[in-house]
């Protein structure tokens, strides 16, 4: 099975204009480096830790418990509730996602809302061919009205979730655009069919930022958005500058001024991830996967008993499917190394989010048995991320 995302707590990039014209295939307009601001998504309802827990373990085919799906409907109820109190209609937000990226694909340019997500390879979206029933509320890429779709004859896709759910459908190649770069000839993996808990979602699909080699179509895996428009930037590389409840932005290629002393880690792709080994002291040495499609951090048992064990009063729920706390309590920092030196995730981020009865849930989550640990977006944010293909290194820059 190929992982794919559709995480928490993404990025949304500002739309740009897209210039009419006939699609040349492999052609790729760019700037050298540019740098796209994310937004907030509108329908973001609020954080619910046992969503993005649970949305981590579907991610990566860890099952999911009865009492951890009872509580994201507690959760989701409570924010119901809060918000039917004032005068914002309370929509229900299947993937808990706070930031969506407006894309533009095909001629004249469909705006689509995508998760960007270093965890996974495609870039697919909810379109005319979506069935009726799942696509409600979603804006939808129209092959059959852009000059520039192309399909891609016997070419398909078909993702298998850890719930046993799926999307699947057809490809086409078009122009894709965001920000101020333009791929003329871009996979675009159509979806027929799609699972219940992302046709409830906000998003209209994503955009994998993850290598080209666990693209799911078949019989010939796809480039990704990125590889088709590395070559082409000063550095084949971006730059993840996540930010605390404030916009912050991605750079595609080249670094700022404001990511000094990058500390740099090599990558093992054989799996198709931004694969790195680090180590901490409450966990030894193990290997973790940078990823802006999930929101938490997950890691072992061991790792994450060790952290909880300096929080007073903080314990394993089996009603909220993971670590909580008191809300006033002052966390401890978690520090990771990479390459010669360490960085900090400060205290502050990893109080996540409300849990009920003045308790909160824990930023760090027990991976559920996976052979590495993830780093989400709690992670990311401490610092500007690196994400270079052309040296095949990861390399983390901690912010002030």
């Amino acid at each position: 099975m190929q992982p794919v995302s559709f995480g928490s707590f993404l990025v949304t990039f500002l739309t740009a204009s897209l210039a009419a014209g006939s699609a040349l295939p492999n052609t790729v307009s760019s700037p050298g480096s540019f740098e796209i601001k994310r937004t907030p998504n509108k329908g973001f309802t609020g954080r619910n830790g046992p969503l993005a827990l649970a949305r981590a373990y579907v991610k990566y085919g860890v099952p999911v418990s009865k009492s951890l799906v009872e509580a994201i409907d507690l959760v989701k109820s409570a924010q119901l509730i809060k918000r039917s109190n004032g005068n914002v209609t309370a929509t229900p937000d299947g993937d808990d996602l706070q930031y969506l990226v407006p894309v533009q694909i095909g001629t004249p340019p469909q705006t689509l809302h995508l998760d960007f997500d270093t965890g996974s390879s495609d870039l697919w979206v909810f379109s005319s061919e979506t069935d009726p029933s799942s696509s409600k509320g979603h804006s939808l890429y129209n092959p059959s009205t852009s000059t520039s779709s192309k399909k891609v004859d016997g070419a398909s896709w078909n993702i298998t979730y850890g719930d046993q759910s799926s999307s699947s459908g057809d490809v086409y190649t078009d122009v894709v655009t965001v920000g101020s770069l333009t791929v003329n000839s871009q996979a675009v993996e159509s979806a027929q069919q799609v699972s219940a808990q992302f046709a409830q979602g906000n998003n209209d699909g994503l955009v994998g930022l993850a290598f080209s080699s666990i693209n799911t179509v078949k019989p010939t895996p796809q480039k990704t958005w990125f590889d088709n428009i590395a070559s082409t930037l000063d550095a084949p590389l971006f730059v993840a500058d996540l930010r605390h409840e404030t916009p912050g932005s991605y750079i595609f290629g080249a670094i700022p001024s404001a990511a000094s002393n990058i500390l740099y880690a090599p990558v093992d792709n054989s799996k198709g991830f931004w694969q790195f080994s680090t180590s901490s002291d409450t966990g030894g040495e193990f290997d973790a996967i940078a990823d802006t499609g999930t929101t938490l951090i997950l890691a072992s048992d061991a790792l994450v008993k060790s952290y909880y064990q300096k929080v007073q009063g903080a314990h394993l729920d089996a009603l909220q499917g993971g670590y909580v706390f008191g809300c006033n309590t002052t966390l401890p920092d978690f520090k990771f190394a990479v390459g010669e030196g360490e960085i900090t995730v400060p205290g502050s981020l990893i109080n996540y989010a409300p849990a009920g009865n003045n308790e909160c849930f824990g930023g760090i989550q027990p991976s559920g048995g996976l052979p590495f640990a993830i780093f989400g977006d709690i992670a990311l944010k401490a610092a500007h991320v690196v994400f270079d293909s052309g040296k095949t290194q990861v390399g983390w820059a901690q912010k002030k």
